[in-house]
């Protein structure tokens, strides 16, 4: 069914997969699709290190705000190329009084000010939108939603957090290396039943473990690629995110273009096809015909399996998965799937068909075919769908679609991202849901472990979920439904945007009053990096991955992503809800440290990175201070100054930081590092970063994203770490860093690396964070 190649290979005349060439590799990867669009988008002259301006930029009401307030505090005055603010992650107002609802106020009052387009709530999910209105051949597009994925309409998009979307709103640039790019090779054609999360499962299945796609492109060509419509590829194309993939990208063809028409925007297409010879770093060869319906099993996309061999070895298999809770849980919860089967199959609570995955036209026109004359039961099952968009929703119910579906008793409602993040449809306790959303992760569905509380969530296609829903809960493969598919041709309504959509077709009103609700908040002032760091470990995470998720929780804090304070609460609080208060303990010492400094030098908080001992003139008072804020930074203080007399409170910075193995998979939200930093953290320590994005995140907010290798750790949660010329370290590009393990009396030196950081990477972890690099650089 699928071969991944081991090394580079050649792709010849669009088809032919080839090991050998008479044109060197070098010259041949500039032959993919996506060599030519980077080449288009880089403005640094050279290839190997990329500077790249973004056509278009999108985020939802979780992000948004934070970008908006970063930005303005680094000097914005308008957005300089298209910004598009969506309304659908804060859409309900569950939680927070009026706040969800005042930071849309905020966007709405923002698109006008600075020239944007706003969606209001409801009208679609921000990638949905993103597709019908904004995607284009060619183009790239950077989002704050780690699921920007736009490759099967030709354009290249990537979810980053939102200081680098703040990059670019202020002229400035998307800084990699070249990435690799791997080839996925199609062929065949999808047998019935299957449809677009199965090809995806299958896909995250072979690669994610491996990292065969870690921050590479994925290029989706070959024969098979013609055999698939555009909603299947879309649905494909939003999954590759969960294989940690930096982007991807289609060839496209008639069905492109006539998705552009469609949608009234036939003069965005664009042709795109590998060169004669082109060379892939790897490739991913995969026969459509082969892939059966599958499930991703609680608590990741990558735990895949076909849906018959969950069928065949249920009790073997929901085992497994009640180890894997053990593992991410402990004994904070029991979980007891088993309990799920009856008569030797496993029977599920709930079904979900939303969001940029789910929600399209074909998937739920296919659903409506299976279902059509059926009921889901009067049982404990329940089946809700939302449409990913307004104009979808009407297309739906203009066909009968929705009757279809409404008629078995399943619940159809309007664009939201909910069911994806925890904001909506949680199940009961111990529940079993099966979603075709985009990702698993343990409590993204919205249960509270640190309260008992724990369901659990499958990944599956729309058409087995629908099937499953006939049979009232019975988990059930597509391929069991003996019926035919209608495929309705699709209509897009273009007025149901231009009815409600504000658009300031990029021109800003400069006299708009942003409209700031209460829980709307500054950034707190933060320091730059100090001479040396004296770090507290204040979490320590064995898990192989840990997800932003568990670093920040989705769900009950969207109402609070406005407020950093606030938001800064729930850091880490499904997994280490100690976090917090350690945290924040060891934060007192760093803010005594600063309010003595700023009283001694008459410095500002933002300017006090650096200082030597020489700069302060009594720098006992200094210590004192921090004693007095936090004893045990005296005393350890003692311990490192018979060893290094220089060191001092008056030149060395306080925080907290955490080890965890793999930290940084899933979304892209820039909580998950932002948070850290506003309790007082200053670094993370970790055997390597699950995704780029997270490690930037890190970067962006000042903190040091180190590495240690594997195997036994030189210290343990609650030790002192002394880094000693951390400032000069960085500045002056050293590989390695001389780190000290302080306990017991005695100090245990080790070596943390950086890894490759561009120049401007540096100046912002020495600044601080990316609102006072940009405060510097005015």
């Amino acid at each position: 069914m699928m071969k991944l190649h081991e090394g580079g290979i050649y792709l010849l005349h669009g088809n032919d997969l080839s090991g050998n060439s008479a044109i060197p590799q070098e010259e041949a990867r500039q032959g993919t699709i996506a060599y030519r669009i980077l080449k288009d988008h880089n403005t640094s002259g050279n290839m190997q290190d990329l500077r790249i301006k973004f056509d278009a930029l999108t985020s939802h009401d979780i992000t948004y705000v934070g970008i908006i307030q970063t930005a303005r505090a680094s000097g914005l005055e308008r957005f300089p190329l298209p910004y598009v603010l969506t309304n659908c992650h804060n859409s309900l107002c569950a939680v927070g009084g009026t706040i969800n609802e005042d930071d849309h106020v905020f966007g709405l009052t923002a698109a006008k000010k600075y020239g944007g387009v706003y969606v209001p709530p409801m009208q679609a999910v921000i990638h949905q939108y993103a597709r019908e209105m904004l995607a284009g051949g060619g183009k790239m597009i950077l989002g704050s939603d780690s699921h920007t994925r736009y490759g099967a309409i030709g354009t290249m998009a990537m979810g980053e957090g939102g200081p680098e979307l703040v990059k670019q709103l202020l002229g400035r640039t998307y800084d990699i290396k070249l990435p690799q790019v791997v080839a996925v090779y199609l062929s065949g054609s999808p047998r019935p039943g299957v449809g677009p999360q199965d090809v995806a499962l299958a896909i995250i299945g072979a690669v994610f473990k491996n990292g065969y796609v870690k921050n590479k492109v994925m290029e989706f060509v070959g024969p098979g690629v013609k055999n698939l419509s555009m909603d299947f590829r879309i649905g494909v194309d939003v999954m590759t995110t969960e294989t940690t993939c930096l982007s991807s990208i289609w060839q496209t063809d008639e069905k492109t273009e006539e998705y552009l028409r469609i949608h009234g925007r036939e003069a965005d297409y664009r042709s795109l096809a590998p060169m004669e010879t082109a060379y892939y770093d790897g490739c991913i060869e995969l026969d459509l015909s082969a892939v059966k319906p599958m499930i991703a099993m609680p608590y990741h996309p990558s735990c895949v399996y076909t849906i018959d061999e969950v069928n065949a070895n249920p009790y073997e298999i929901l085992s497994e998965t009640e180890e894997r809770a053990r593992v991410s849980f402990g004994d904070k919860v029991e979980v007891n799937l088993r309990s799920k089967i009856r008569d030797g199959r496993l029977v599920v609570d709930q079904g979900i068909i939303a969001g940029c995955a789910g929600g399209g036209f074909e998937n739920i026109c296919d659903a409506a075919d299976i279902l059509k004359g059926k009921s889901i039961g009067s049982g404990i099952f329940t089946l809700n769908v939302y449409p990913a968009s307004m104009p979808v929703y009407k297309e739906l119910m203009r066909n009968g679609a929705l009757l279809s579906l409404v008629e078995t008793g399943a619940v159809v409602k309007t664009a939201f991202c909910g069911p994806c993040f925890g904001a909506g449809d949680t199940p009961s306790n111990n529940a079993f849901s099966i979603r075709h959303s985009t990702r698993n992760f343990p409590n993204r569905e919205g249960s509270k472990v640190q309260e008992g509380q724990i369901s659990s969530v499958a990944l599956m296609d729309a058409r087995s979920i629908a099937a499953t829903a006939a049979n009232q809960g019975r988990l059930t493969s597509a391929e069991e439904y003996a019926g035919t598919y209608t495929r309705p041709a699709y209509y897009f309504d273009a007025k149901i945007y231009a009815n409600r959509v504000f658009d300031s077709k990029g021109t800003p009103d400069p006299e708009t009053e942003l409209i700031l609700g209460p829980n709307i908040k500054d950034w707190p002032r933060m320091s730059p990096l100090p001479k040396n760091l004296l770090l507290k470990v204040v979490s320590e995470i064995h898990d192989p991955v840990t997800t932003t998720d568990e670093l920040i929780p989705s769900g009950e804090t969207s109402s609070y992503r406005s407020n950093p304070i606030k938001l800064a609460s729930f850091a880490l609080s499904r997994k280490d809800p100690a976090y917090v208060g350690l945290a924040q303990e060891v934060q007192k010492g760093e803010t005594a440290r600063q309010e003595k400094l700023v009283e001694l030098t008459g410095e500002a908080v933002e300017d006090l990175g650096g200082l030597s001992l020489e700069d302060v003139s009594d720098s006992a008072v200094v210590e004192s201070a921090v004693a007095a804020a936090l004893p045990e930074c005296g005393e350890v203080l003692e311990e490192i100054r018979r060893a290094l007399p220089e060191v001092t409170f008056a030149n060395t910075g306080i925080g907290s930081t955490i080890f965890a193995v793999k930290p940084g998979d899933g979304s892209a939200r820039e909580q998950a590092a932002s948070c850290q930093k506003v309790l007082g953290g200053w670094a993370n320590i970790a055997n390597e970063y699950a995704t780029k994005r997270y490690r930037s995140n890190l970067i962006n907010w000042g903190m040091l994203p180190f590495l240690v290798p594997e195997g036994e750790l030189p210290f343990t949660n609650g030790d002192y770490l002394l880094i000693p010329g951390v400032r000069e370290a960085v500045a002056g590009k050293a590989e390695e860093i001389r780190a000290f393990a302080v306990k017991g009396g005695s100090m245990k030196e080790f070596v943390l690396r950086l890894g490759e950081l561009t120049d401007d990477e540096r100046e912002i972890i020495l600044d601080g964070c990316l609102i006072n690099y940009y405060r510097r650089h005015r």
